[in-house]
């Protein structure tokens, strides 16, 4: 799994929220109804855990939450290169990230909808 942080807090935006819905919901009218807890609701409640966690996590360490908001404002790519290097620099803070966003990951591969 490649790591992959949103700025500003390493939550997943409203905006990819609003995309992923559309996706689930395109999918599910062009096919069979979707696999049991992936619907528009289930997306949504999972996403409110990972912020919230997100939030926490950020909120109780003040150093890392320092680094996703000196990101605000940046070209994506460089956005990209400096997690990327932040996250190599700190182990730790990638495995807690990427245990905060597991749900998220478990949800997108269950239902079938694709990471943005």
């Amino acid at each position: 799994m490649t790591f992959k942080l949103r700025t500003y807090g390493a939550a997943v935006a409203a905006g990819a929220m609003i995309g992923a819905t559309l996706v689930v919901g395109a999918a599910t009218a062009a096919a069979q109804p979707p696999p049991p807890n992936c619907t528009a609701a289930d997306l949504t409640g999972v996403s409110a855990g990972v912020n919230a966690s997100t939030s926490t996590y950020l909120f109780t360490h003040p150093d890392v939450n320092a680094f996703f908001t000196g990101l605000k404002g940046l070209p994506k790519e460089e956005v990209r290169a400096r997690v990327t290097e932040y996250a190599n620099a700190n182990p730790q803070v990638k495995a807690d990230l990427q245990g905060i966003r597991q749900p998220m990951v478990d949800f997108r591969n269950r239902c079938g909808v694709p990471e943005r």
